[in-house]
């Protein structure tokens, strides 16, 4: 917002010889001198007359009486206040007087005359512009007239502002602070003149500068709204906490202000509050809006009793159907419309990915049926075909599906049957049809792996009967521990995000259980995490930090403890304060390593998706310390911290651009001077940075590390790899796990590794997202974080998790796994699906431009349902209908356009 003219000198424009610097300095110092002597050919006769009337105007203020020096300032001022410019040129009143400002400025001393002085105060104001140092045009405005704001321009207005935040932050920084009351009289008048003159960034920069963020909603109009809003979300990355929050709940205001439910439910989600979410939902009274709205309640998994707060208001019909929207239950219907547009219903198989025909001889890996091999057909299937229903191992014919399980061994039984839950995912009412025959299994392997399959069918989706609630409880505390486990597990992904008062108890029961094994705590602990995602919950906090506290320091070296300090930071998921509470109570834990892994967790998970700079320091503070192995008293496990400190800054950093950019940059000066662990923990950060977003620079990287010598490091980059590919089909990505096949062909769990991320690449056949933002990447899903944070915690620790018979740990992808869709739904009573043509293109960046920019870029036209893909935006191709929503994701609401003529 700071503006300075600079004036030209006597030969600009002249091909004059290159100055050294000396000599530049010089010409500067010279620079007023020569201004006031501006060669009389350069000037035409217009601009000699005016530079010697204003010359006179100068002569007649140092010599003339009180009378003749009041009549010389008003016309100095009106002359300078009428003049006009271009953009890229000085008024050329400024220009002539410059050199006379000196002048101009001691008169100002000498005048005592009360209301020639207030016009003096404005003339030296206007003329403090051209000079680079100091605050006069501020300090002059004070002692100015009252004159309004905008008879002085926008250019002064740009000038004043500038000079205003430095005032004001040297004032409040001061010690004592010093009164702001004449600077707020300015920004009071400047705010509401931004606002009307297309300068509304400005207007926002200076009301965050003097905290005066309340004058933006007073003074917004319906034309100014959008770009203000967005503006303001732009923002919120950058500025400290609680900024960041004011921020927010402004644009709320502002939304609420215009009747723009769905952008302010946006805002709601963000703020992370459910009272406001309420609000928010309840103060949308067109009915085909609250649908709308419950569709993104759906996709952030948020879950509201709509029975006790419509009670009065709705009809039992029109309750029923929002449960249905925000249940998610179009979801698996409208995920295969899709695919039958797509013509990808045909199931795959394992051998379609792995295409080990095209592999040289001598190095195929086409043919080995060890366990391991079957394990990771196992795998790939469930992640090729998830959602659709068939396919070609388990599902098929009554005479295969059971033959395929027994071809694993031992906890590959297990996976093997929890395949189905993700095969069958989000088709609740066939789903546990089919699997219900396996809860009869005489193999408790088999029945274990039918509890996960239940809660992974119910993942992101709720029905009335609740299936999970009605078969999982009697397992949660059973003899064996492996079922408990299981069924735990199952009501963590069937229950993610809601807070179920009846499901949390459940499993905090078997998390508490003396006969619980090291296993079943751990996977209890992020059952409960995902349940209780971001709530903060207190009974749940105390249980684990007890526990944690009651354990000796080698139990607290496990992986299943870190599982437990995982469970505890995702309770506080995106909630900073309470976390700084929760944290204090870890001195009670025995092990100082283990402390320290679980305050980084605690740390990192309550600013996820923040971009907090000084965050982000911190940890690569905790990066940057080197731990001697040779020490005495070091003990192995003293560097986790480290690991999980850099999993943390891409926690933090993700979502923002800017910070994802920086922070990779970042990365591999770690990967060139940090330690091993530090190494080992690299590409799993990149994977969560970039998580279905295959960058090539990233994948440059990632392929050099899958060649590393070190073998837990070669195993996260191949996991990575998967991950950054994930549901897309990406064929550079494919055929670099292809190869990598080859290259580990004798490496079991090298080429098991490779399989699970070939598996994840063509998750759905190329039309799953993995990533945990949606609605244009404004928003972040808590529970989407919650999956992908379990499954990497596990990968931190491979060979005894993943590798080991922690494997059916991969599963919590489904948690993160959505179809990448958008649906058109008519505004009927039944919302019949619609086929309307719309446009996806790449999303382009409109914040602080002028007008109406187009909002995509190389756009193609197709009907709905389409396929969107990362980082792309959606706009409806016709003016037939209209969105209920202009945020174009998943599924929307059209309505018929009132003024389209056929």
């Amino acid at each position: 917002t700071r503006s300075t003219f600079s004036m030209p000198g006597p030969d600009e424009g002249a091909a004059a010889a290159p100055m050294e610097v000396e000599e530049k300095k010089d010409a500067e110092k010279g620079e007023e001198k020569k201004a006031a002597a501006l060669p009389e050919a350069e000037l035409s006769d217009e601009d000699r007359a005016l530079k010697e009337k204003l010359e006179g105007f100068v002569k007649q203020l140092q010599e003339g009486s009180p009378d003749l020096q009041l009549e010389a300032l008003r016309e100095l001022r009106t002359s300078i206040c009428a003049s006009t410019s271009t953009m890229t040129s000085v008024p050329k009143p400024l220009k002539f007087l410059r050199p006379h400002f000196a002048t101009i400025k001691e008169m100002h001393g000498k005048i005592e005359v009360k209301g020639t002085k207030e016009i003096a105060s404005d003339v030296v104001s206007l003329l403090a512009m051209t000079q680079e140092e100091g605050r006069d045009t501020l300090n002059y405005r004070f002692t100015g007239t009252d004159d309004p704001i905008e008879s002085w321009g926008h250019e002064y207005v740009r000038h004043l502002a500038g000079q205003i935040a430095d005032e004001f932050a040297e004032r409040t920084q001061a010690d004592p602070p010093k009164a702001v009351d004449d600077i707020m009289k300015l920004v009071e008048a400047i705010i509401p003149y931004n606002m009307t003159h297309n300068a509304e960034s400005e207007a926002c920069d200076l009301a965050m500068e003097t905290d005066r963020i309340d004058l933006l909603e007073a003074h917004v109009d319906e034309k100014a709204y959008a770009r203000v809003c967005l503006y303001l979300q732009s923002c919120v990355p950058f500025v400290a906490e609680p900024t960041d929050t004011v921020l927010k709940q402004c644009c709320l205001s502002i939304f609420r202000k215009f009747d723009q439910w769905p952008q302010a439910m946006q805002m709601a989600l963000k703020l992370n509050d459910l009272e406001i979410i309420t609000e928010v939902f309840l103060g949308a009274k067109d009915k085909f809006v609250r649908r709308q709205l419950a569709f993104m309640l759906a996709r952030q998994q948020v879950v509201l009793d709509l029975d006790t707060l419509l009670e009065d208001q709705e009809q039992f019909e029109e309750i029923e159907m929002l449960k249905e929207n925000m249940r998610n239950m179009r979801l698996s219907g409208s995920f295969l419309a899709l695919a039958r547009e797509l013509d990808i219903m045909e199931p795959k198989t394992p051998e379609d990915v792995y295409k080990t025909h095209l592999e040289a001889a001598g190095r195929s890996t086409a043919n080995v049926d060890s366990a391991r091999a079957n394990l990771a057909t196992t795998f790939v299937n469930a992640f090729i075909n998830v959602g659709f229903g068939q396919d070609k191992l388990l599902l098929n014919d009554a005479a295969t599906k059971t033959k395929w399980i027994h071809r694993n061994k031992g906890s590959g039984q297990l996976s093997a049957a929890a395949s189905l839950g993700m095969l069958l995912m989000w088709d609740i009412d066939s789903g546990i049809q089919k699997i219900d025959a396996y809860l009869i299994s005489d193999l408790d392997e088999v029945k274990a792996g039918a509890l996960l399959a239940i809660g992974m069918v119910c993942a992101s989706v709720t029905d009335d009967n609740e299936p999970a609630m009605a078969i999982l409880p009697e397992y949660v505390t059973h003899r064996s521990n492996m079922l408990r486990a299981q069924a735990c597990m199952g009501l963590g992904l069937a229950y993610a995000g809601t807070a179920h008062e009846d499901v949390g108890p459940m499993v905090l029961e078997a998390f508490v259980d003396p006969k619980s094994s090291a296993e079943v705590i751990g996977v209890s602990a992020i059952a409960l995490g995902q349940i209780y995602v971001s709530t903060g919950n207190g009974e749940v906090t105390e249980a684990m930090i007890t526990l944690l506290s009651e354990k000796s320091e080698k139990e607290l070296s496990t992986p299943q403890a870190k599982m437990v300090a995982l469970g505890l930071g995702l309770l506080y998921m995106g909630r900073q304060q309470e976390a700084e509470i929760a944290s204090m109570s870890m001195v009670t834990f025995k092990s100082e390593a283990f402390a320290k892994v679980a305050k980084v967790l605690l740390d990192t998970c309550a600013y996820a998706g923040t971009g907090n700079v000084l965050k982000v320091q911190e940890l690569l503070h905790l990066c940057s310390e080197h731990v001697d192995p040779e020490a005495e008293g070091y003990k192995e496990g003293d560097t986790d911290f480290q690991a999980f400190a850099t999993i943390g800054v891409a926690l933090i950093a993700m979502g923002e651009d800017v910070g994802t950019d920086m922070v990779l940059r970042t990365f591999n000066h770690l990967l060139r001077y940090g330690e091993p662990v530090i190494r080992r923990a690299v590409p799993l950060a990149i994977a969560l940075l970039c998580t279905s977003n295959p960058k090539l620079t990233v994948l440059d990287t990632l392929s050099k590390l899958s060649h590393d010598s070190d073998s837990q490091t070669v195993y996260n980059a191949i996991l990575a790899i998967g991950l950054i590919g994930g549901g897309t089909n990406h064929a550079r990505i494919a055929a670099m796990l292809r190869m990598l096949a080859q290259y580990y062909n004798k490496d079991a769990n090298a080429l098991f590794m490779v399989r699970i991320a070939q598996g994840i690449v063509h998750a759905g056949k190329g039309s799953i997202s993995f990533s945990p933002f949606h609605t244009n990447r404004g928003l972040m899903s808590n529970v989407a974080v919650s999956g992908l944070l379990s499954v990497l915690v596990g990968a931190l620790n491979m060979n005894e998790v993943i590798l080991k018979d922690g494997h059916y740990m991969l599963y919590n992808l489904a948690l993160a796994m959505y179809p990448r869709i958008l649906c058109t739904f008519k505004d009927d009573e039944e919302m019949t699906a619609l086929n309307t043509a719309v446009r996806v293109g790449q999303a382009v960046d409109t914040v602080g431009l002028a007008g109406t920019p187009n909002t995509i870029t190389g756009f193609v036209t197709n009907n709905t349902p389409v396929l969107m893909g990362h980082g792309e935006r959606a706009q409806l191709a016709t003016d037939e209908y209209i969105a209920l929503t202009p945020l174009l994701e998943g599924f929307v609401i059209v309505k018929k356009n009132p003024d389209y003529d056929e």
